[in-house]
């Protein structure tokens, strides 16, 4: 079995990372290929709900439950996770996309879209891309002038999808 290719997706809140990863998975998932995608949140989020057989065993004091079906598995862990523990459970997919965990060192698209922005050019590493708003692109093109990322209008996810297939092991082979 191959390594999943892995890419963040990062900027800060309300950039768009919901939106181009959303955008992102039809166009990966062409050519039968499999999506999976983590999510940090930097608050605390509760994905049961009070009164379900889950929530009941979690309130009991299980420190994991898991729920299955014959269409979909949800686990719930009373612990947090690092990002490469959960992308090692995603082993079997083709490309896990990555929305968020601004310092992880996994290859990036970093979004750009007010001037506030840039400087997550500079406290962001092993940046794969960069995708921005057009009134933001010629900043980025002053700011970093000899930067090996490529530079994506915010909507030329065709592009983005183009980049993560043609350099596939570029984000398949990448060890932290």
């Amino acid at each position: 079995m191959s390594k999943p290719a892995v890419c963040q997706i990062v900027g800060y809140k309300n950039s768009g990372k919901t939106s181009l990863v959303c955008a992102l998975i039809p166009l990966l998932k062409q050519g039968g290929k499999c999506v999976a995608v983590i999510k940090h949140d930097g608050h605390e989020y509760d994905m049961d709900h009070p009164g379900t057989d889950t929530w009941k065993q979690r309130q009991a004091g299980a420190m994991a439950v898991a729920i299955t079906s014959p269409a979909r598995t949800s686990i719930i862990e009373e612990r947090g996770s690092s990002l490469s523990e959960l992308i090692r459970g995603f082993s079997g997919y083709d490309y896990v996309l990555v929305e968020g965990f601004k310092q992880e060192a996994y290859p990036k698209i970093v979004l750009i879209r007010r001037p506030e922005d840039l400087e997550l050019l500079q406290k962001t590493r092993n940046i794969a891309a960069i995708a921005a708003w057009e009134q933001m692109i010629p900043y980025i093109h002053s700011l970093v002038p000899g930067k090996q990322a490529q530079v994506f209008q915010i909507n030329d996810t065709a592009g983005m999808a183009n980049l993560l297939h043609q350099q596939r092991s570029n984000f398949q082979n990448f060890n932290i």
